[in-house]
């Protein structure tokens, strides 16, 4: 079976999230986005453990589904063709780990996986005696990273870590400000027991690629969702049995891991180096130009992820390991459909429009990977000319640094006026969009 996954995803629990981020309207953007097996996220927020032990029941093998009373009022709202589509859960958490090590402050995130109830229980029966687990949904520990992996080894059979968003300049373990130049470097002995590690919205497999010390890892994505409109704006893709076990194979072996649905890493906060405060944003050659001070004010500049994958990279910009999966470069629907009705990604006019769209079309990933151009066009000329641009990666790149989102476009200013891209709209959903807080 193939399928998408999000396995990196927070709740309501979590600082600066929005209060939207129940299972009930995670499930209702699954479906609406094409995501089939999502991560719970925050199981180690008390709360949050209690709802998600009281909403899912048993599904396949480490699986959990929402119950069905609740899973009948979600699917309501939704079109025919995707009411029905499964939604799977697995137990997941992001973790924070702050500690010195070798002279440095380490700021490093983790995401955590456990196959049952009882297991994630365990764990954090473990970590609750390190810190108060109630005060974020991602908690923030004074431990060492390998200890944290420690735990999640011994807390029982099939529970795993994986490095979170791994460039980030300040909470990832290659990031510039806290973070390592190996994995082996972050988690000693027990390093061996890594196997994959999230790329982050502001870098993708190619450029993980020119670092040959990263070959033997699997690649994944996901959305580090801060609100549930976001969920998919990265996945993984899957050939497997929809089954903890079996995910958890392919992240070891490679076999039925098909790849990744990216940003473009300019679109990520952190793609350059910069400075935000001043509005200075440069590449590589011009950071080391400068000695990485900032022009504008004397102070250090924000070291970004192309940067520092430089630094680490033994091979030229467009090698690729042999056996390498593929990945594929894409811009969520909203952002597409509000750049051509010109108006903001999360304004009623473009819920309107996706709800169309969706309706008629299928799921927003199978629109802008699967759904034939032709198809599309028999719906919004407009748009089937945005997805075949985007498809072939004919796009207007304007990358993020400093905490600044990148900013990715189909179209030359005044190329969308030329065409009639506005369609009657259908009513909102009954789950309206909340702006994001964070994330």
């Amino acid at each position: 079976m193939r399928f998408h996954a999000d396995l990196h995803i927070h709740s309501k629990y979590a600082r600066a999230c929005s209060k939207d981020s129940d299972l009930e309207h995670l499930t209702w953007w699954a479906r609406r986005k094409g995501v089939t097996l999502m991560g719970t996220g925050d199981f180690t927020h008390p709360a949050w453990f209690a709802h998600l032990r009281e909403n899912l029941v048993p599904a396949e093998p480490g699986l959990f589904r929402l119950r069905e009373e609740k899973d009948r009022e979600v699917s309501r709202t939704l079109p025919p063709g995707i009411a029905s589509a499964p939604v799977r859960f697995m137990l997941s958490a992001e973790i924070a780990t702050i500690y010195r090590h070798d002279g440095h402050t380490r700021k490093i995130h983790h995401l955590v996986y456990m196959p049952d109830f009882d297991t994630a229980a365990a764990f954090n029966r473990r970590l609750g005696r390190i810190g108060d687990l109630s005060t974020d949904g991602r908690p923030a520990l004074g431990m060492d990273s390998r200890d944290l992996l420690e735990i999640t080894l011994g807390s029982g059979d099939g529970a795993y870590l994986v490095p979170a968003h791994v460039w980030t300049p300040w909470f990832g373990v290659f990031g510039s400000k806290a973070g390592f130049d190996t994995v082996e470097e972050c988690y000693g002995d027990l390093s061996g027991h890594i196997f994959a590690l999230e790329t982050g919205l502001s870098s993708d497999p190619a450029m993980n690629w020119r670092v040959a010390g990263l070959d033997r890892y699997r690649m994944v994505s996901y959305s580090d969702a801060h609100s549930p409109p976001r969920v998919g704006r990265e996945t993984t893709v899957f050939d497997t049995g929809l089954d903890y076990f079996a995910v958890l194979d392919s992240l070891r072996t490679g076999t039925g891991y098909e790849g990744t649905v990216e940003f473009f890493p300019e679109e990520g906060r952190y793609h350059l180096d910069g400075h935000r405060k001043c509005g200075v944003r440069m590449s590589p050659e011009e950071t080391r130009a400068h000695g990485g001070i900032c022009p504008v004010c004397g102070r250090r500049l924000t070291v970004g992820v192309l940067s520092r994958v430089e630094d680490l990279a033994v091979r030229p910009e467009g090698a690729r390991p042999d056996g390498a999966a593929g990945f594929l470069n894409l811009v969520p629907l909203p952002e597409v459909v509000g750049e051509i009705l010109g108006v903001g990604p999360d304004s009623k006019k473009v819920r309107g429009e996706v709800d169309r769209l969706t309706t008629a079309l299928g799921p927003e990933l199978a629109i802008l990977t699967d759904v034939p151009v032709g198809d599309i066009a028999a719906h919004s000329p407009p748009l089937a000319e945005a997805v075949d641009r985007l498809r072939r990666g004919a796009v207007i790149r304007e990358a993020g640094y400093d905490g600044t989102y990148g900013v990715i476009r189909l179209f030359a200013p005044g190329e969308t006026e030329k065409t009639d891209a506005t369609a009657e709209p259908t009513p909102p959903t009954l789950f309206d969009l909340e702006d994001e807080a964070a994330g």
